[in-house]
């Protein structure tokens, strides 16, 4: 599939539709950049800036994942339909059908990132270099610490947080208003919050069915499908070098994403000092910088790898 520079549209998924965008020319023998989003159930419409790279002469794949944006909607399908190997499946159809399964790099952030990392596990022979950003190794290990996060909020607000989801009331305008504090916090720092995250919000305001499904009614919350999940058994499979980034007031604590520097072998870890969840968002130059850095010093195919912590 040859695509002009610059090109959109979707591709398809079994009996189901994939968005994508291309910014920059997928046929200029760079390596593109592959963004999966995450939620599950957000849009690409919050990394949209990653986009920006193409400047420097690296092709940027943006897509929506099943369910939401501009792919295929299926409010009705249930937990036994939302899993993560449809995802991984997904993934791996979309880089088929844009002809660059052979040759690419990939990012994915929060959920997208635990994606990337088992989809990088399986070692597909084109992938040259992963950036896993601001995504737990774990669920289990998340929600311990989250934990944490939530006993340093303001009493009342705990409360109120531990109240409505007891009483399964986490529709409530109360309830709403708790958690963002929290995320205030821990998921985007800046104030007022930047349109094209407010955009993905509003597609999972819309069209909650997968966010809901898998991950529950907020952040913090997770009561979804994905709450058992975990890649940190795949991480010493990944091959390929790997850039970790997270922020240093991130909903994803250090200690959610310890398992990736401990177990990938060839990784290397950015923590943005001034970001929580969004650091792409709260500190955008200095992120694509690193990025564009670690994409270009990957080596070329038959060179000799950069040892870890050389980067």
């Amino acid at each position: 599939m040859a695509l002009a520079p610059n090109a959109k549209g979707t591709v398809p998924f079994g009996e189901y539709r994939t968005w994508y965008r291309v910014t920059g020319d997928l046929r200029t023998g760079v390596p593109p950049l592959v963004v999966a989003h995450g939620g599950p159930g957000s849009t690409h419409d919050y990394l949209r800036n990653i986009a920006e790279l193409a400047g420097h002469g690296r092709p940027v794949v943006h897509y929506d994942q099943l369910g939401n944006g501009g792919s295929t909607r299926l409010p009705g399908r249930g937990a036994d339909f939302w899993t993560p190997q449809l995802f991984l499946d997904e993934l791996e159809n979309l880089l088929g059908a844009l002809g660059i399964a052979g040759d690419y790099t990939l990012l994915g952030h929060s959920w997208g990132g635990v994606l990337a990392a088992r989809h990088a596990a399986t070692r597909p022979a084109g992938l040259r270099g992963l950036i896993i950003a601001n995504s737990p190794a774990s669920y289990p290990l998340w929600l311990r610490e989250l934990a944490v996060l939530r006993r340093a909020l303001p009493p009342d607000v705990a409360e109120t947080l531990t109240r409505h989801e007891e009483a399964g009331t986490t529709d409530s305008a109360e309830y709403v208003r708790a958690v963002k504090v929290f995320n205030d916090r821990h998921v985007c720092r800046l104030d007022p919050l930047p349109r094209d995250f407010i955009a993905s919000l509003m597609e999972i305001h819309n069209d909650p069915a997968v966010y809901y499904t898998m991950n529950g009614p907020s952040e913090f919350h997770v009561n979804g499908t994905l709450r058992d999940y975990s890649v940190v058994d795949c991480c010493p499979d990944i091959a390929v070098p790997t850039l970790l980034i997270s922020g240093r007031h991130d909903e994803v604590t250090p200690a959610a994403v310890q398992p990736f520097a401990d177990l990938i072998p060839d990784v290397r870890w950015q923590i943005f000092e001034d970001s929580s969840h969004l650091p792409h968002l709260e500190e955008p130059e200095r992120f694509l910088r690193v990025v564009r850095e670690f994409l270009e010093s990957i080596p070329d195919r038959g060179a000799t790898p950069v040892r870890a912590g050389e980067f």
